[in-house]
């Protein structure tokens, strides 16, 4: 296993499920301010629907994790770096 799936698994097992999800949306949504996307520019980036994306960064969609490889794609961030804030 590597590091990096074995954080993800330390790092969910220290939040409840609905905190690390919030966490997670709070964290997406600034890392695609910061990368200078509009969520429709992000959303068409990476293949998926505007309003899909406006909902996980809300929290209220959860995203598979296909959608999270096609947003760190997308936002050219290793996919780790998503969840590396918290």
């Amino acid at each position: 296993m590597s590091r990096s799936y074995i954080r993800l698994v330390e790092m969910t097992n220290d939040y409840k499920e609905e905190e690390f999800l919030s966490k997670f949306a709070h964290h997406l949504a600034k890392t695609r301010e910061d990368k200078g996307f509009t969520q429709e520019q992000l959303a068409a980036e990476a293949g998926i629907d505007r309003v899909a994306l406006a909902n996980i960064e809300t929290g209220r969609r959860r995203p598979t994790l296909r959608t999270v490889y096609r947003l760190s794609r997308a936002l050219k961030i290793p996919l780790k770096v998503l969840f590396a804030s918290f």
